[in-house]
């Protein structure tokens, strides 16, 4: 599993744009709709053995939001596009603070 920690969310219309930490690593995160479908995109190569991984993002008390996610390869960015998990941040929007990408 990788585990980046939310440093910074804000909302912006109908987006979020912030930073993220992996290890000391820092990145920046940016988390929209599906307009141009869903998309998974992380700051390094992966080798999933599945087209598609679970993106969860949680918070204390139990919070949290998954969504089934197909990785696209490596971005400058952490790019996630998901109406599941938009619309929930945007209920939740300062309640998360981590990210995970869980790979079988």
């Amino acid at each position: 599993m990788l585990s980046f920690k939310i440093i910074k969310l804000d909302i912006f219309q109908s987006y979020f744009f912030g930073e993220v930490e992996f290890r000391s690593d820092k990145f920046k995160v940016n988390i929209q709709n599906q307009r141009r479908g869903k998309v998974l995109k992380l700051p390094f190569e992966i080798k999933p053995k599945n087209e598609k991984v679970i993106v969860r993002i949680t918070g204390p008390d139990d919070l949290y939001v998954e969504d089934y996610l197909p990785y696209q390869g490596e971005s400058e960015w952490l790019e996630i596009d998901s109406d599941e998990i938009t619309y929930s941040l945007a209920d939740h929007q300062d309640r998360f603070d981590t990210i995970e990408i869980m790979l079988e």
